[in-house]
């Protein structure tokens, strides 16, 4: 059975400090903490590439593994802000790592829901045809396309990359996936001429009105309970759309894990950075992943701790 084996990820060392940027506003550091929920971004390098961090995660993977990773299979990016239009970022990758000529590659164009996705996408193609190890990469650096001097985007976005081994002995499989989309609310979140534009209420209107259906269907198809779900790992859009979730799906909030504080929006990466420190903690049996946003797409799924 093909699942989660590990997870690696490489956060940029340039730090921002939100309350600093909000004085250009006129914005509380209370506000700032606890209703957008970054007192700090990461942000890349200039001269840093989707790629670049894209391997920087890879590695990181790797020596976390400590497996030298040639014999995977497929190498698979998420990423809405690539090097370029065309090649594909996962060719860059695998041309940089100077993975064996056998590597598949391709990329998935998705932004917040795209970990949930592509976990799905990948371990059905690796069932399809026979493979026993692939990467899963997401790297989408909103760096790229912010305004600096847009309020609504520039507080909130940052910059992160992870990569996500699978492979036959995981530590976790998934089920009860669902997705779905409200493609006419394209405009809530758009780039167009190269600069990002949010709308943030109606993206907060969307997660609050359709994300605790689907939690519903998710725990429906995997027949379980809210009661049985040891930690709910949502894509952290905001402190505030975090916060309205909890209360209105009436969750316990010490399970809905929280790591966007120092970090930010980190886009696709966000679910697999708190994933990642799910991976050791041997209590977390049964996980609720749900990616929501730029689509606008949303996708959940169980992630089930494999009995020893």
């Amino acid at each position: 059975m093909l699942g989660i084996e590990s997870i690696g990820s490489y956060l940029p060392q340039n730090r921002i400090d939100n309350h600093q940027v909000g004085e250009r506003w006129e914005l509380k550091p209370e506000f700032i903490d606890s209703k957008i929920g970054v007192t700090e971004r990461l942000v890349k390098d200039a001269d840093e590439e989707t790629s670049d961090m894209a391997v920087k995660a890879f590695e990181a993977l790797r020596a976390k593994t400590g497996h030298d990773l040639n014999d995977i299979d497929v190498l698979v990016v998420v990423t809405q802000n690539p090097d370029y239009n065309i090649p594909h970022v996962s060719g860059l990758v695998h041309g940089k790592l100077g993975l064996p000529q056998s590597v598949s590659t391709f990329d998935i164009s998705l932004g917040c829901s795209g970990f949930v996705y592509g976990l799905n996408i990948l371990i059905g193609f690796m069932q399809s045809v026979g493979m026993s190890r692939g990467v899963l990469i997401t790297a989408d650096p909103y760096s790229k396309v912010i305004d600096p001097e847009d309020k609504n985007t520039v507080l909130l976005f940052g910059d992160a990359a992870t990569a996500t081994l699978i492979g036959p002995d995981p530590v976790y499989t998934t089920r009860g996936f669902v997705g779905g989309s409200q493609g006419d609310l394209k405009r809530a979140l758009i780039c167009e001429n190269g600069t990002l534009e949010m709308n943030g209420r109606d993206i907060f209107n969307f997660a609050a009105t359709s994300i605790p259906g689907l939690v519903a269907q998710t725990l429906e198809r995997a027949e379980l309970s809210l009661e049985e779900i040891d930690a709910f790992l949502f894509h952290q859009g905001s402190g505030y759309i975090l916060d309205t979730l909890a209360r209105r799906m009436k969750l316990d909030p010490t399970k809905v894990l929280r790591g966007l504080a120092h970090v930010g929006n980190t886009v696709s990466s966000s679910i697999p950075l708190l994933l990642e420190q799910e991976i050791a903690k041997e209590c977390r049996k049964t996980l609720l992943l749900c990616g929501f946003g730029v689509g606008l797409s949303y996708a959940s799924c169980i992630c089930q701790r494999k009995e020893k």
